[in-house]
């Protein structure tokens, strides 16, 4: 684990105080082993246990001693300021209120959707239902591609224009794509059509092996030049090593039937 991770930075420490501050005004856990206290706030083991792992994602347990000590004063800190006798009226301020509310709710959200997710029951026969669904719209054909990644389509463009003119799409890559890959020639490796975005997906299987895109592709992450190397058959995955990412895709379609369901229901007063 990286150090640097848990440095002070003011955008986290604003996050993490935003979160903490719901727990200190709304309510107290009760329910684990007092850690220390603030101006007589008990912060229990489960507050603590949410803030590391929060801050080292999850891997508590390869945390020095030293990272320890600086999360847990960074923690008392936090306790300081939200305990102090202006902190009850700031929180009344509208705008403090607002995300204290949007922080309780999208917390208590999580832990209701969760909930719903764990209680939806999946039959086998809806398993296998999915699996063969997963199976027709992922067809069994993988692809080796390079793209080159810039800001805009004008760059793209231009980069398009350099290969027309027998530039090396690697070197291309090295010197001007700004995605990861870039160092690497701009190789993403071998891929099914479903693990990359649509648009990009899309691209590549309109085109031939050894064929660049002759347009700029547009994505979330900005404009693409794609060269598909290579393709290649492969054996679909076995219904059992599948069974556990077919169940998932199963509760989650249930889940969102459901949400359907809560919304049709839910109380919402039209903006009128």
């Amino acid at each position: 684990m990286n150090f640097k991770n848990v440095s002070r930075t003011r955008g986290t420490h604003r996050a993490i105080c935003g979160l903490l501050l719901t727990t200190v005004i709304y309510s107290q856990t009760g329910q684990a082993d007092t850690i220390f206290s603030v101006n007589g706030v008990d912060v229990d083991s489960a507050v603590v246990d949410l803030y590391f792992d929060s801050r080292l994602g999850g891997q508590n347990n390869q945390a020095t001693p030293e990272q320890r000590e600086i999360l847990m004063t960074e923690l008392r800190d936090i306790y300081v300021l939200a305990t102090q006798d202006n902190a009850e009226f700031l929180a009344k301020e509208n705008r403090v209120a607002a995300q204290l509310n949007l922080q309780r709710s999208s917390i208590l959200a999580q832990a209701v959707a969760s909930e719903i997710l764990a209680n939806i029951q999946v039959s086998e026969e809806e398993l296998q239902v999915e699996y063969k669904e997963q199976l027709r719209l992922s067809p069994p054909l993988q692809f080796k591609a390079r793209h080159i990644l810039v800001e805009s389509q004008g760059e793209a463009t231009d980069i398009i224009a350099q290969l027309n003119g027998g530039a090396d799409f690697q070197e291309l890559a090295k010197e001007r794509s700004t995605g990861p890959s870039g160092p690497d020639g701009g190789d993403v490796g071998w891929f099914s059509p479903n693990q990359m975005v649509q648009p990009f997906a899309a691209a590549v299987q309109a085109m031939e092996d050894g064929q660049f895109s002759e347009q700029p592709v547009q994505t979330q992450f900005g404009w693409h030049v794609i060269l598909r190397e290579e393709s290649r058959e492969t054996e679909p995955p076995t219904f059992d090593s599948a069974r556990d990412s077919v169940r998932l895709a199963v509760q989650q379609k249930k889940f969102q039937s459901h949400m359907e369901e809560l919304r049709s229901a839910a109380l919402v007063p039209s903006a009128e």
